[in-house]
């Protein structure tokens, strides 16, 4: 049917709607370039790695003495070397064993075998285990698709996508939606 008021309405809204029309179109244009010329997605260590040949001297009591290792300390190295795969008894106390564990893991880096840490290879010890972690961390993310489906009631749920699709979407559904 024809309604001469709700056409006035309309004609009314139009230079507004054709403007919102066309600053969505302008995201868009400008989202695609952001999206080609974007931010990097690749993993990034937080802190770069130690190289082998920097460290001066090797590794021994004195130097791990300086490290300031407390008993709440040693664990947390004993935790670190434990979920990078070196396993070892946390307990706060470097033996025989946890010795044996820290000279694996200096062998697989290819520093000294001394069984001793010193403050660059703690260093090294701690970002390795800090980006393990966030790469396990990111890993672990679950998808939409592994959580259950929620029920849904009698309200009705509008879900729109990220970025600027999901704004354009929802500007247009807007000003073309339902009345």
């Amino acid at each position: 049917m024809f309604n001469a008021k709700s056409d006035l309405r309309s004609a009314k809204n139009m230079p507004l709607r054709v403007f919102i029309l066309a600053l969505s179109v302008l995201g868009i244009l400008v989202g695609a370039n952001a999206a080609a010329a974007g931010p990097s997605t690749t993993d990034r260590e937080l802190i770069a790695s130690v190289d082998p040949t920097i460290v001066a001297g090797e590794a021994n009591q004195e130097t791990e003495d300086q490290i300031g290792l407390n008993k709440g300390k040693r664990r947390d190295v004993q935790r670190r070397l434990t979920g990078l795969g070196f396993d070892t008894k946390v307990n706060g106390q470097f033996d025989g064993s946890t010795r044996a564990v820290i000279a694996r893991w200096q062998a697989a880096h290819g520093y000294p075998r001394t069984g001793f840490l010193n403050p660059l290879q703690h260093q090294a010890l701690l970002t390795e285990s800090a980006s393990a972690a966030h790469a396990s961390f990111k890993g672990s993310d679950k998808s939409d698709d592994d959580r259950p489906a929620r029920r849904r009631t009698g309200a009705r749920h509008q879900h729109s996508g990220g970025g600027p699709g999901g704004l354009i979407g929802g500007v247009v559904g807007g000003l073309f939606g339902r009345r």
